[in-house]
């Protein structure tokens, strides 16, 4: 679940990160008035989950208040398209207004979950201000690690060793070790799968300030976390994508593709979707029903797949373990007959109740197209997608 930037910085700031002063507006009049109570020269930010803001203009210098109160009524109630955001962009409802900071330096902080270790991994760098798979790329003696070990915590010597490496030293030695330490802090008791500071600055006036900050919180800690995930804007996220994670489907992730996916186990889904290319086709979404034996809940899936506009064809593709393919074969027949999944459906079951499933699909008079082996199931869908 990701945070914007300016529930990032609150949350951060709790653990003792220094940000930037700023207010948040919804309105071109409180943009006008935060800026006002910040001195007046601020910087007027969109506030949407994807990178790449100030590219897009989404990131706007303003010298004086009613600067600011254009430039909000400017952002507000649009779409911001960025380079991460995908054509349709994201919807603005908020602007962070933010005191404008001299800046001396731009420098990259950042935690990542390390898969290969295990372990969150802090990673630096005194080239900040730009995408850090950048720097990798070009320079990346310039990039700089420390793993956290969940058995001792992040140690006081590794922030040290971040800090020289970035070349924050003297007076800011102390406030740099501290800030690192923060954040690692809150990296790991806030369950954060991506807390990023880019660019973390140092002002010409001495201090070292947060000047962006991204947070996402691990979805499965979401019974830790009530506080954060009451945070989460919905209207940033895909609408179906939303639809499903309310109807207490899981699994649910959006594609680009024209044929929707019905299946059960993550490894089989990944598989039909491999062969739904491998037959010419692109598949609309990945959904892994897992072990659902209720026909009601296999319906409300197909609702979902039968909603995005983009689907032209649906593969329905079970293979019964403890899932029972006769309950399958019920939301099927549940969700066309209630008009919820209009597209041509493929179905293809094997496993559990296999007769039993075959057998309510046959009595059930509807066109469904029938597969008895995967390649087939993949090649009929593709043909009935067009």
């Amino acid at each position: 679940m990701k945070l914007h930037e300016y529930q990032a910085k609150e949350l951060l700031a709790r653990y003792g990160v220094p940000v930037p002063a700023s207010q948040v507006a919804r309105t071109p009049e409180e943009a006008q008035r935060a800026a006002e109570a910040l001195g007046g020269k601020v910087v007027v930010k969109a506030q949407v989950h994807a990178g790449g803001r100030g590219k897009a203009g989404g990131v706007k210098l303003c010298a004086t208040p009613a600067e600011a109160r254009a430039a909000a009524e400017a952002l507000l109630g649009t779409r911001l398209v960025t380079g991460q955001s995908g054509p349709g962009g994201q919807p603005i409802n908020e602007v962070l207004v933010e005191e404008a900071v001299d800046i001396a330096r731009e420098l990259y902080l950042g935690i990542v979950i390390d898969n290969s270790a295990g372990m969150p991994l802090v990673i630096c760098s005194a080239a900040g201000g730009m995408e850090i798979e950048e720097v990798a790329e070009h320079s990346p003696d310039q990039i700089h690690r420390q793993l956290i070990d969940p058995t001792v915590g992040f140690q006081g010597y590794q922030a040290r060793a971040l800090a020289f490496a970035t070349g924050l030293e003297g007076d800011l030695n102390r406030p740099a070790v501290a800030l690192i330490t923060a954040l690692a802090k809150a990296f790991v008791e806030c369950d954060g799968t991506l807390a990023e500071i880019n660019p973390l600055v140092v002002t010409t006036d001495g201090r070292l300030l947060a000047a962006d900050a991204k947070f996402s919180v691990d979805d499965n800690a979401d019974y830790r976390h009530a506080d954060l995930f009451k945070l989460q804007d919905k209207t940033q996220d895909d609408a179906l994508e939303v639809e499903a994670k309310d109807s207490g489907i899981e699994n649910y992730v959006k594609l680009d593709g024209n044929i929707g996916c019905l299946v059960n186990g993550a490894g089989l889904a990944m598989a039909t979707m491999d062969a739904i290319q491998f037959e010419g086709g692109m598949p609309a979404n990945f959904l892994d029903i897992g072990t659902q034996n209720d026909p009601a809940a296999v319906a409300a899936a197909l609702k979902i797949i039968g909603a995005d506009p983009n689907v032209k064809a649906v593969l329905v593709n079970i293979f019964g373990g403890l899932a029972r393919t006769d309950v399958i074969a019920e939301g099927v027949v549940q969700a066309k007959r209630g008009g919820l999944l209009p597209q041509p459906t493929v179905v293809r079951l094997a496993g559990t109740n296999v007769e039993a499933g075959m057998k309510i699909l046959d009595d059930s008079g509807l066109d469904l197209i029938r597969a008895d082996g995967f390649a087939e199931a993949a090649s009929k869908v593709v043909q009935a997608a067009g």
